[in-house]
This record gives C-alpha cells, sequence and structure tokens, in this order.
C-alpha cells in the first residue's frame, strides 16, 4: 500500500516523522553541562588525592609546631669533674632538678671530661675550680649549638645559686661557613627530596607499580647512578664549593650515596604496595614526620617525647647525625645511623621485588581465571 507521507530525498534512511536529524559525521559534540563538566573534573579519585593532600599539609604544620614550638631539655647528658667529696653531691643536684633537664654523670679528671665530649658521649662537662670560684664548662657546640646555649643557661643558673662564676670553653665550635652548625641537616634534607622525587617520578613515568619484576629490577637500577650522583653532588658543593663541610669528600659521598638510594628504595616499595599513595606516605615519613625529628634546628634531647622517640630511626635523623658526627667528631656514633640507612636500603629492594611477585601472580590469576571457568 503506498504511503500517504511523500517522500523526501534529503532525509536520511533511519529517520522518520519527528525524529532529530543525526548528527553529521565529524560536526563538534554537543555542548555538556555544568554539571557533568563537574562531575568529570572533580572524580572521587581526585577528591580522595586532595583529601590526602590536605591531610599531609596539616599534619606538616602540626609536626613542626608540635616539635619546634616549645623546645625543653630532657635528660642532656652531661660529666662533673670535682672532687669526690663535691662530685656525687653536684651529680645528684644536677640529676634532682626539675623536668630532669641533666644526666649527669661523673669524670675522673678534665683530660677524661674532654674525651668524653669530643666521642659524643656527653653534650658538655663541668669542671670544678679546686683554688677558686670559678668554674669551667666545656661544649662542643658544633653538636648543636641550641643544647649549648640551654646548658649554658642553666649551669649560669646554679652557680649563681652557689656563688660561683662559669667560664665557658667551646672544644668544638662549627666552621666558619657553617654559620649555626646545621649545613649538615640541610644537606640531608636535599639529599633526602631528591631521593623520594627521583623514585616518585619514575613511578608517574612508568606506573606506580612495576608492571613486572624486571621493571623493578631496572627501576631500582637506575636509582644506583642516581644516588652516587646525588652523593657526589652534595658532597662538592658543602664541602668543597662552600666550604661548609670541609675535609670529608669521600666520607660525605658515601652518606650521600646510601642515604638517597635508601630513600629512593623505600619509596619504591611504598609505591608498589600502596601505588600512588604510596609517595603520600613515603612524604609522611620523610618529611612530615622525619624532618622535625632529625635534630637539625634542635637536637634530640630538646624534642618532645614523640619526635625524640622516632627521630633516630628515621633516615633524616640517621643522616644529619652520621654526616654532622663525620664532619666534626671522628665519626664516633655513626655506626648505629649507617646501620639504619642500610636497612631502609635493603627493606626497600626486598619488599619491591616481593611486592611485584605478587601482584604478577595476582595479575596472572586473574588473566586465566575466566579462561580456567569456560573449560
Amino acid at each position: 500500500m503506498p504511503s500517504d507521507t511523500p517522500h523526501d530525498p534529503a532525509r536520511t534512511p533511519g529517520e522518520g516523522p519527528g525524529r532529530q536529524p543525526a548528527a553529521a559525521a565529524g560536526s563538534p559534540p554537543a555542548s555538556r553541562g555544568f554539571k557533568d563538566e563537574l562531575l568529570d573534573a572533580l572524580s572521587w579519585r581526585a577528591l580522595l588525592l586532595v583529601t590526602g593532600v590536605l591531610v599531609l599539609q596539616l599534619g606538616f604544620i602540626l609536626s613542626y609546631i608540635g616539635a619546634f614550638h616549645a623546645p625543653k631539655p630532657h635528660r642532656i647528658p652531661v660529666a662533673v669533674v670535682a672532687p669526690a667529696t663535691l662530685s656525687g653531691p653536684l651529680t645528684a643536684q644536677l640529676n634532682a632538678l626539675p623536668g630532669t633537664p641533666f644526666r649527669a654523670r661523673t669524670a675522673s679528671d678534665e683530660r677524661q671530661a674532654r674525651t668524653l665530649i669530643l666521642n659524643r658521649d656527653v653534650d658538655a662537662a663541668v669542671v670544678v675550680d679546686l683554688v677558686g670560684t670559678r668554674d669551667r664548662l666545656l661544649v662542643a657546640s658544633a653538636g648543636g649549638p641550641s643544647v649549648s646555649t640551654v646548658t649554658t643557661q642553666i649551669a649560669q643558673t646554679i652557680e649563681v645559686g652557689r656563688n660561683r662564676q662559669l667560664t665557658v670553653v667551646d672544644l668544638r665550635a662549627p666552621n666558619p661557613q657553617d654559620g649555626r652548625g646545621l649545613s649538615s641537616f640541610y644537606l640531608v634534607v636535599g639529599w633526602m627530596v631528591g631521593g623520594y622525587l627521583a623514585a616518585a617520578i619514575l613511578g608517574t613515568a612508568g606506573g606506580a607499580r612495576p608492571a613486572n619484576l624486571h621493571r623493578t629490577f631496572i627501576r631500582l637500577g637506575a636509582l644506583v647512578p642516581y644516588a652516587m650522583i646525588s652523593g657526589l653532588g652534595g658532597a662538592l658543593i658543602a664541602g668543597t664549593i662552600l666550604g661548609a663541610l670541609p675535609g670529608h669528600f669521600g666520607a660525605l659521598f658515601a652518606i650521600g650515596t646510601l642515604l638517597v638510594y635508601a630513600v629512593a628504595a623505600t619509596t619504591v616499595a611504598l609505591q608498589a604496595l600502596f601505588g600512588m599513595a604510596g609517595i603520600g606516605v613515603a612524604i609522611l615519613v620523610f618529611v612530615v614526620l622525619g624532618n622535625p625529628s632529625a635534630g637539625g634546628a634542635y637536637p634530640n634531647t630538646l624534642l618532645p617525647p614523640f619526635w625524640r622517640s622516632i627521630g633516630p630511626w628515621l633516615p633524616p635523623g640517621a643522616g644529619t647525625t652520621a654526616v654532622r658526627n663525620t664532619v666534626y667528631f671522628t665519626g664516633h656514633h655513626t655506626t648505629g645511623p649507617l646501620w639504619t640507612l642500610g636497612v631502609y636500603a635493603a627493606a626497600g629492594i626486598l619488599v619491591s621485588i616481593a611486592a611485584s611477585v605478587l601482584i604478577a601472580r595476582r595479575r596472572g590469576a586473574t588473566a586465566h581465571g575466566p579462561r580456567a571457568t569456560a573449560r
């Protein structure tokens, strides 16, 4: 039966009365509404990432102000040099001060007290004048000027109460180009930033979680020359070029290489475990918690309990102690910090490999699952 509707030669097949013409090929897409654009720009993933950044930001503020807003001395190790009749009561008096600012011990003579200070067994020593009223306080401000300052203030208060005077003798001051002895800390911070940023960039470029075990080995291997160049550059700048930490080029090169690789390998491991969120975890550990507890601006004995407890076990604190004691105190008490950095490096490698193996197995099981079911 013929149709009553006249034929329109311009109408394309599939169109009919009341239907909108189909969009021509190559024509621009219809504009999206504000709501659609908003939902596309602010996805749940984006909101979660921004929330994570906010948490890190507030944690940064809390950690730095919490560590530095009210430094108080806590069990600063000191030695007392005095006759037996005086050394016992004076040591007891120092240990009984409110808030326990000192942890005092006796030394047989001034020579032993100097050795204890330069070996980093104590931070200061009181040498009692046997014939007059002018005692001496031995310090080494290169180990932390703020500790020497606080120790001097407390000791002077005690001496005034005993009608005695105090002369301060600095056995090891910071180098003239080292300002207030903070170059060790800032050198370590620079190495730290490079370590976790290099690992983060490799993760961002190639996928936070390595695609396979070969990629993991490649990523960990690529960070070795990076760590060596970083250690070399830091030692050159701090020692040779600026003269802030001179005379220990080889040691600084080695410490910097170990530190950078320890941080980088740990960041790779965290990315393998948590994906992109692993970068945030690395920043939390190394920057938010690690930097204020490292003993840079305020040494460990002036920090609140939480930061005082975690500082030696994190790379910034271990690195700062290793550099400072190498440069100023002939390497005394650096074994523990170097072992700490070594453990981070080894753990980063092992965890990265283990996580990659597990992820590869999981992906393989997922890929073969439907096929096995079909059989």
